[in-house]
């Protein structure tokens, strides 16, 4: 439908080359208005000259001509008039078209997307992934289960040896002094208060013994 309305790319080209067109007869208008609108401002000099001349007839001719300028004048300015509308249309025309066109891109992009990824795959990719993740998390089991010695270990028995030490620990703390019992106190004498110091009596010998004994006897 919007194909009969907007037409083809070519024609959004045709519609390019108006809008120039149009615009250069605009310009076009707009510089002979503007020499109409000085020759109708020239007339009225002449009648005002001719005014003062006394020559009534001569002025009233210039004023005729103003009027017919001024009517080319508003002529012209219906044209330009009747230019901006068509220009004003053509342009939203053209961005009506261009909306279109890039909707119409949008809509095949998107289908050609569906195309290529339809609700089937991502079922399936989503099956896969699942089943992937399933086989790693079995995996991840398998690796973590003892094997060998360790597997032949009774955690009911492992976690009673945990609580008797658990036990012993606790007794031991409770069996320790809160604190060291106080060393007791060395007195040491004042220098008034001490006693001579008696010599040590020296060990004899065997022979001063043997020698003092026979001492004795020849007494």
């Amino acid at each position: 439908m919007f194909t009969r309305i907007f037409g083809k790319p070519k024609q959004e080209t045709n519609a390019v080359s108006t809008l120039d067109k149009l615009n250069e007869t605009l310009e076009m208008l707009e510089k002979k208005e503007k020499v109409l609108q000085k020759k109708a401002s020239a007339e009225v000099e002449k009648a005002k000259e001719f005014t003062k001349g006394k020559n009534k007839r001569a002025a009233i001719q210039c004023l005729k001509r103003k009027r017919l300028y001024e009517q080319q004048i508003e002529q012209l300015g219906n044209f330009q008039l009747r230019i901006h509308d068509q220009m004003i249309m053509l342009e939203a025309a053209k961005a009506t078209t261009e909306t279109v066109d890039a909707l119409r891109t949008g809509a095949a992009a998107m289908k050609s997307m569906q195309k290529e990824t339809n609700i089937d795959d991502v079922d399936k990719t989503m099956d896969e992934i699942n089943e992937q993740t399933e086989n790693m998390k079995q995996i991840q089991e398998a690796l973590a289960t003892p094997i060998g010695a360790a597997a032949d270990f009774d955690e009911d028995e492992l976690e009673a040896e945990l609580e008797e030490l658990e036990s012993f620990e606790l007794e031991e703390e409770l069996l320790q002094p809160a604190t060291a019992a106080p060393a007791a106190p060395v007195h040491v004498p004042t220098p008034a208060a001490r006693q001579p110091v008696r010599p040590a009596p020296q060990k004899r010998t065997a022979e001063e013994e043997i020698a003092d004994l026979q001492a004795e006897l020849a007494l």
